[in-house]
């Protein structure tokens, strides 16, 4: 298939705005990356802080039964 010079034209501008658009979405894609980075390993390690500290309290005051109840500091 040969294509005219014009829809050769279309062609080439039509993938230099795909190019651009792909490029426009891994810098916002490295940005979303970055936060997610910052934000939540931080985030997972006080979860896992506060589970920890909760299971110590358990046993401290004895485990909670399987039906449920509350521990009294």
């Amino acid at each position: 298939m040969v294509l005219s010079d014009e829809n050769m034209d279309m062609v080439c501008a039509t993938l230099k705005g795909i190019t651009e658009a792909l490029n426009r979405n891994n810098a916002t894609l490295e940005k979303i990356l970055g936060h997610y980075n910052s934000v939540v390993p931080p985030m997972k390690e006080g979860a896992d802080r506060s589970n920890r500290i909760g299971r110590e309290v358990e046993l401290q005051n004895g485990a909670v039964g399987a039906l449920g109840g509350h521990i009294e500091n």
